[in-house]
């Protein structure tokens, strides 16, 4: 049994302790291990610890989870850094709510030269999804290979995981439970992807109680982790806008991309814009100018490369109607493929969230992006 990690993990336990707290008394006491030894008498002492967290501290009896945890962690191979290991994640370091410990598991630095958040809403519309992949790809073609990070929710999360996979740049999920269990458990494939491609990320413990406040709390690592926090969707409330709220607090660039005043998933970013929280962001060139990133001619891409080629027959048969003509209505496209709405709607669904088709009025669909298959 690794002591110091029992120890480390037993104090992110504590209840009542936060990170910031728990600091401060490693900080006083000079160990991790003598917090637990120390006696209520010396630790009222410290600044900020009163009678109730002294008696926190003393009758937590968290060793024993903490035990349970490192089981876990071996069993699954799961790495664990600890806020002053070296391999801990730079810019978070930074952050003084940064947590204790984070849980990663995949195979990847978590301190890259260039680290972009991209976030928004979970409903995302087929033009936020096709500017995440073309702004994904733009970056990959002019040579910056950053790392994606986002939080592995549905629409623009996902999205902005998918598109850094198929562009072959490495993408981290920030996760709001612990790592025991993937949530939408929809992703479980995508989260399959993301650990071959990058990593799974949270400072929670296995066995938490999904919580709706974990994922709001997770919304600071993904800022933290970053060096700007770009926005593509958000209604006028929203976990994307307390991510860009962190990451403002931090000094970290906030992007946002504009919309119509009267689609509701652009009212966050707009309202971000318009109160100078973000610098607006159209284009790639808007993002190197703001950070000041040169292209890469060395790593620039000669041949532009297809992102969509591993379509199933019935995807194909739809994409190649769809290339013969402008737009089809679905009645249309189930006509000529001969397959069932059933069928159809989940197809076009995917094909949608992938941003190669486009919904327009009329459940009706035309392509957006260039396919070959």
């Amino acid at each position: 049994m690794n002591n110091d990690l029992k120890y480390k993990i037993g104090l992110s336990l504590i209840p009542k302790i936060g990170h910031i707290t728990a600091k401060k008394l490693i900080a006083h006491i000079g160990s991790i291990e003598g917090i637990f030894k120390e006696s209520k008498k010396n630790l009222i002492k410290i600044p900020g610890i009163g009678a109730i967290l002294a008696e926190s501290i003393l009758n937590s009896n968290v060793l024993p989870k903490a035990e349970e945890e490192i089981e876990f962690i071996t069993k699954n191979s799961i790495t664990v850094y600890f806020y002053t290991d070296k391999n801990y994640p730079e810019r978070l370091k930074h952050c003084d709510d940064a947590p204790l410990l984070i849980y990663t598991k995949g195979n990847a630095s978590m301190n890259n030269r260039k680290v972009l958040s991209i976030v928004g809403t979970r409903k995302a519309t087929s033009e936020g999804i096709a500017f995440c992949n073309k702004l994904i790809k733009d970056l990959a073609q002019r040579g910056h290979d950053p790392i994606i990070v986002s939080g592995l929710a549905y629409g623009i999360d996902a999205a902005a995981h998918q598109a850094a996979i198929e562009n072959n740049l490495k993408t981290f999920a920030v996760l709001g439970h612990g790592l025991d269990i993937i949530y939408p458990a929809s992703h479980k494939s995508l989260a399959q992807k993301i650990i071959s491609q990058g990593l799974l990320i949270t400072d929670f413990t296995s066995n938490t109680i999904r919580d709706k406040n974990n994922f709001i709390k997770r919304n600071r690592i993904i800022a933290g982790l970053s060096d700007a926090t770009i926005v593509v969707e958000s209604g006028k409330e929203g976990g994307s806008l307390i991510t860009a709220d962190i990451a403002n607090s931090y000094n970290r660039d906030v992007l946002a991309v504009p919309g119509r005043i009267s689609d509701e998933y652009s009212k966050g970013c707009n309202t971000l814009i318009k109160t100078n929280k973000a610098a607006m962001l159209e284009q790639i060139e808007d993002l190197e100018y703001f950070l000041g990133w040169d292209i890469d001619n060395t790593k620039v891409q000669a041949i532009q490369r297809d992102l969509f080629v591993d379509f199933n027959n019935e995807e194909k048969i739809i994409v190649n109607l769809l290339k013969e003509t402008e737009e089809l209505s679905i009645d249309l496209i189930c006509l000529k493929s001969g397959m069932p709405t059933s069928k159809v709607s989940p197809i076009l669904l995917n094909l949608e969230f992938l941003g190669v088709v486009k919904t327009l009025p009329g459940k009706t669909y035309k392509l957006i992006s260039p396919v070959y298959l």
